[in-house]
């Protein structure tokens, strides 16, 4: 599948036109274990980390440090409510703006948010990856090129064992058992849907063509930036 990065580039609606200054903002959406996170950081080395900023919407999960442990357990991580989107949404603009941010640090064994933050300086490109960057309307009308990466439920259900197991400290049934409560459930009610405010829709997960049409539409705003 090829794109027109231009035509997608003009067609964009946010603010003012491409090329004035302000980064380009790019949302990688797709169901938890999807592939959004290797293409994202794929997409960054090739372009370079000195001009393309990352950012993960897991960073904005809401603290759940005033709970005990047991009720933060019985959270449902995967609707929208559970993420500061208003936050998020802060963030964009003050990085639109030309204004650094501090990026929470969020820690999943826990489910709490750390004292950390991650300063952010603006840079030409913003990448924000995450299973609900288009399901908010104030969100990702934000966005300048809008990706969807579509991937069979068993692969991501396999990638998220995985994960969470490896990265985030939990058992199989842990990981199970959320999948069948909310996973699974909020995938069919926010995450598939968002797929049609999508400009592009990646099949069959992580691939190089997807990796280097993002990398190619990034590159071709800056080559625009500085003529």
């Amino acid at each position: 599948m090829t794109y027109d990065i231009a035509d997608i580039l003009a067609s964009h609606s946010f603010g003012p036109p491409v090329g004035d200054g302000r980064p380009l903002f790019i949302a990688i959406a797709g169901g938890s274990g999807s592939g959004k996170t290797t293409i994202a950081r794929s997409v960054v080395d090739l372009v370079g980390k000195d001009r393309v900023i990352y950012i993960q919407q897991d960073a904005y999960y809401r603290d759940q440090g005033h709970l005990e442990f047991e009720d933060r357990t019985k959270i449902n991580y995967d609707h929208p409510d559970s993420l500061e989107l208003e936050l998020m949404r802060d963030h964009l603009d003050s990085l639109r703006n030309g204004q650094p941010i501090d990026l929470p640090v969020y820690d999943f064994s826990s489910h709490t948010r750390t004292d950390d933050t991650i300063t952010l300086v603006p840079e030409p490109a913003v990448i924000v990856e995450g299973i609900l960057v288009l399901s908010d309307p104030e969100l990702r009308e934000r966005f300048d090129l809008r990706v969807y990466i579509d991937t069979d439920a068993d692969l991501r259900l396999i990638r998220r064992i995985n994960r969470d197991i490896l990265e985030r400290g939990r058992t199989v049934e842990s990981v199970m058992a959320q999948y069948e409560r909310t996973v699974r459930p909020m995938h069919d009610r926010f995450v598939e849907p968002s797929k049609r405010y999508a400009d592009i829709i990646i099949p069959e997960g992580i691939n190089n063509g997807a990796i280097g049409t993002v990398s190619l539409m990034i590159q071709h705003f800056l080559d625009r930036q500085r003529a």
